[in-house]
């Protein structure tokens, strides 16, 4: 039985999402919109010249993904407390009497921030990996963005360039698999991704044993590296 073993280390600020505060209004699922919050990663991390560890004091830490690493109050207020920003409630929330405290989302995947991010900046081996071919997805608009410094930022791109972070600032699984190349479905799926997990595509339709193996079917091979490996055969599974 092969499991994925790390071959270097890859820092993966997987565990959640950056820049929200610990109160939000509107339900945990409606993240992705946050029409109720008013931030901006684009100005934190440009005009005021905010880090990553500014707010997001616990990711250093972490050792589960289940934990929150989300900003608290008291991170916000560092800042806006009336001398270095300002402070009102209504400049980061539109109703603040509906605030609440943020549920942090149950994940389907492991992962530990602390051990990750002893291994500093990996945006090189990343670009590496897609210089030379080796990335197991499309690269396109991502490699320029691994000209950076920023640890976090390596993994969570885009964000100096976003107001609302969303999923497309979370690293894709070609990331992990940059070090953690040894692949053996579904045997190798447990290391990072919890028991019950659902991790089969949608194509995988109950029919796609039969129709995936048709002469006609035009497959996304590149896609199929992400779960199969570089060298999967028919064989492997049939």
């Amino acid at each position: 039985m092969k499991w994925i073993q790390p071959r270097i280390g890859l820092t993966l600020l997987f565990a959640v999402s950056l820049g929200l505060t610990r109160y939000f209004s509107g339900e945990p699922s409606s993240i992705p919109g946050l029409v109720d919050l008013k931030f901006s990663h684009r100005f934190h991390l440009k005009q005021a010249n905010a880090s990553c560890e500014d707010c997001h004091v616990g990711a250093r830490g972490s050792t589960a993904s289940s934990d929150s690493n989300l900003p608290d109050e008291p991170a916000c207020l560092k800042c806006h407390d009336g001398t270095k920003a300002r402070k009102a409630c209504t400049l980061c929330h539109t109703n603040p009497k509906s605030v609440r405290p943020f549920q942090v989302p149950s994940r389907e995947f492991r992962f530990n921030h602390h051990q990750h991010l002893q291994l500093g900046n990996v945006a090189p081996v990343l670009a590496a990996a897609m210089d030379s071919g080796k990335y197991m997805s499309n690269s396109e608009g991502i490699r320029p963005q691994l000209e950076t410094e920023n640890a976090c930022v390596a993994c969570h791109r885009g964000l100096q360039e976003a107001d609302f972070s969303s999923t497309a600032n979370l690293p894709q699984m070609a990331d992990c698999l940059v070090c953690h190349t040894e692949i053996d479905p579904p045997f190798s799926c447990s290391f990072c991704h919890t028991k019950g997990a659902k991790v089969k595509p949608s194509s995988h339709t109950a029919d796609y044993i039969d129709l995936h193996s048709r002469w006609d079917i035009k497959l996304d091979r590149q896609s199929c590296k992400i779960c199969h490996g570089v060298k999967f055969q028919c064989m492997g599974c049939h």
